[in-house]
């Protein structure tokens, strides 16, 4: 991977960096340790950065010295559990896809939602204002075949970097250090997807390896996934497990960010791991966090996912 000065890309000064994390099914739960993960989980990185409890819903919206916190409403004011379509689309356009087309739906997007998209999305604004943007997720091959052969529809995210004009990355761009895995380590490429010659980093590696491809591009962005399959699956040890290595992943991130020119961004489209009592997607409010520069002025103004892609866009204009 090539090495990058904080602040700079291709050698040039940019105005500002922002690393945007999006964690799949991940909302602000109850104080009960028998169905929130986050209360058995170890998470010194974040609690250091937000204070201990920061991932209960009665906290509201906490202001930390580099970090805060704003609850964010995934409802949109449209009856029913929020899916991943609206929501994901929601923070890519700003716009309340759940009520434009009149329901929450999910997992892959409408005619209507792929539309909103391709008329505009945070990668398309991004390059179009001579900005450079990034989806950091790699794809195997055999998801390239099912998408060319119609068995398979592209998600809201991946639909959205193609609608913008850039190339998915592959295999070959995770092994040379220029994406960085949907599960962080990229174990599962080699257990599941049987490619050995993948890359296994530790999640604080992976967590370095997104800082500095973050620092090359004006907004990168990551998929995980991962957080939202434990959810369903309703098992608290995978769920604990999951929601630790995110917080190594974030400590090895800070030990690299340059938080004079970048800002990092965390959020979801739907609670889910939250509460492992229900197998579906819940009613509360996902995290928003914001790591970095503006982050209380930046948190404060979001409400409800709409208010996240305007958000990522007042940290890049400074």
């Amino acid at each position: 991977m090539a090495t990058v000065a904080p602040g700079r890309y291709n050698g040039v000064m940019s105005e500002a960096h922002v690393l945007f994390l999006f964690l799949d099914g991940v909302g602000l739960g109850a104080a009960d340790p028998r169905r929130n993960p986050f209360l058995q989980a170890r998470m010194p990185a974040l609690d250091g950065l937000l204070g201990r409890g920061w991932y209960l819903a009665s906290r509201g919206l906490i202001r930390g010295t580099l970090a805060s916190l704003a609850p964010t409403d995934a409802c949109l004011r449209v009856p029913g559990r929020p899916q991943s379509a609206t929501g994901q689309a929601s923070l890519m356009t700003g716009r309340n896809m759940a009520a434009e087309i009149g329901a929450h739906y999910g997992p892959k997007p409408t005619r209507e939602i792929a539309a909103a998209l391709k008329t505009g999305n945070l990668f398309a604004r991004v390059e179009r204002e001579s900005g450079r943007a990034a989806l950091l997720n790699p794809y195997p091959r055999r998801f390239f075949e099912t998408i060319e052969s119609g068995r398979r529809l592209l998600s809201v995210i991946p639909l959205a970097a193609q609608a913008a004009g850039l190339t998915l990355r592959t295999h070959a761009d995770l092994v040379a250090g220029r994406a960085v895995s949907p599960d962080f380590t990229g174990e599962g490429w080699r257990q599941r997807l049987h490619l050995p010659d993948t890359p296994v980093l530790t999640a604080e590696e992976a967590g370095i390896r997104l800082a500095r491809l973050g620092l090359i591009y004006t907004l990168a962005l990551l998929e995980h996934w991962p957080t939202d399959l434990v959810g369903h699956r309703q098992e608290m040890g995978a769920a604990v497990a999951a929601l630790e290595r995110f917080d190594r992943v974030v400590a090895g991130l800070l030990d690299v960010w340059d938080h004079r020119w970048g800002t990092v961004v965390i959020t979801s489209d739907h609670g889910n791991i939250e509460d492992l009592g229900v197998r579906g997607h819940t009613l509360n409010p996902v995290p928003t966090i914001v790591i970095g520069r503006g982050h209380q002025m930046l948190a404060e103004g979001i409400r409800d996912l709409t208010d996240v892609a305007p958000a990522v866009l007042r940290a890049i204009s400074g």
